[in-house]
């Protein structure tokens, strides 16, 4: 059985279509709340690492768009894990990390990668 963690924050709706997607196909998760636990600097990384800083940044989301421009001018992988360690709301949702990352929430890519 994969272990399957779903990171982002509860009152995101497209979190709540993900989770309702695993719950309407019986597949257990936990579940990672950034604005009560926020984001650890190591996990962060790792991510970056397998997915690069540019995917886990959500540059659309109200939360990157309200930063100071000096913040959000030439940004590099250190300054954007920083601002993410700062502010997760900035981080795409939902992260899905299981045997992989998914990031993001689209129901066929959850069922290509759970092969429903």
């Amino acid at each position: 059985m994969m272990t399957v963690a779903i990171y982002g924050i509860r009152s995101c709706d497209t979190m709540k279509k993900a989770m309702a997607w695993l719950d309407a196909h019986d597949i257990a998760y936990t579940f990672h709340d950034y604005k009560k636990e926020g984001v650890d600097r190591a996990r962060l990384l790792d991510w970056v690492k397998k997915v690069g800083w540019e995917e886990l940044i959500n540059r659309s989301g109200t939360t990157f768009r309200k930063l100071p421009d000096a913040d959000k001018a030439d940004l590099t992988e250190e300054k954007a894990i920083q601002l993410m360690i700062d502010n997760p709301s900035m981080i795409r949702r939902p992260v899905l990390e299981a045997s992989t990352l998914v990031i993001g929430f689209k129901p066929e890519k959850y069922a290509d990668f759970f092969r429903i």
